[in-house]
């Protein structure tokens, strides 16, 4: 993102898996620390303790990250937010995405997730624009 800062926009979207007891609740979580411009940093934490992943881990990641612990119990509670999500897994079903996670540039579907692959799809696409 640093090297194409001004050319790229990158866009997260939810797919919670049913196989994944905490993955709604993450997603949830994440977008609710999003509200308070902290949707990166939750999104890390919650990857750096996947395997540990409770209701009071997510509780921990946001006090430790500073969180109004008040707006985000609200907000991970909002039908707004529900709504995204649902809205979201819908759009995942509609163009084949079955896994997470999936890489789109453009949207075309990225087989090979590396850095290398990453930048030589954008190059190309960035060619593309007059």
């Amino acid at each position: 993102m640093d090297q194409y800062a001004n050319e790229v926009k990158l866009y997260f979207k939810n797919l919670p898996l049913n196989i994944h007891k905490y993955s709604r609740k993450a997603a949830l979580a994440a977008l609710a620390a999003h509200k308070q411009d902290k949707f990166i940093a939750f999104h890390n934490k919650l990857f750096e303790n996947h395997r540990k992943l409770s209701d009071g881990k997510i509780q921990e990641i946001a006090k430790d990250l500073g969180l109004d612990m008040a707006a985000f119990e609200r907000d991970r509670n909002s039908a707004s937010i529900n709504n995204l999500i649902n809205r979201d897994s819908m759009e995942a079903r509609r163009i084949g995405v079955r896994s997470t996670p999936s890489v789109f540039i453009n949207g075309q579907f990225l087989k090979r997730r590396n850095l290398k692959n990453f930048q030589l799809k954008i190059d190309a696409e960035l060619k593309k624009v007059p």
